[in-house]
């Protein structure tokens, strides 16, 4: 059984600071890939962060690089990721998923379709 379950959320003042935890267990256990993505009312699922598990290699969508910092952490029964998120702006508040790709891939995955399981997602209001 997979399961990724995200928390963290809540609200914030423009300028401050969340952290999201995405804890993954069971198939989800062996990742290749962990991402997080966000939805805010009337827009479309987009890409805020990835990190590739084994290498440690990150990536930003550009609107959040250099405010959020994606982490992991991980045991033998449970791999967690982290999403640091500071100098918050209004435009930052969404429903944010974190999402796991277990085949592995020769490039950066950013879209949804690259990844087969979600989250339920946490949100995240920022108010100016």
């Amino acid at each position: 059984q997979a399961q990724l379950v995200e928390s963290g959320g809540g609200l914030v003042q423009t300028g401050g600071s969340l952290r999201l935890s995405c804890a993954a267990s069971g198939r989800t256990l062996n990742s290749y890939v962990m991402a997080w993505f966000r939805q805010a009312p009337g827009k479309e699922r987009e890409f805020v962060s990835l990190l590739r598990w084994s290498s440690g290699i990150v990536d930003y969508a550009d609107s959040v690089k250099g405010r959020f910092t994606i982490s992991r952490y991980n045991t033998n029964a449970k791999n967690t990721m982290y999403l640091q998120m500071s100098s918050l702006k209004p435009e930052d508040a969404a429903v944010y998923y974190c999402a796991t790709r277990v085949y592995d891939t020769n490039y950066n995955p950013r879209n949804e379709s690259d990844y087969a399981y979600w989250g339920q997602g946490t949100q995240v209001t920022v108010s100016s």
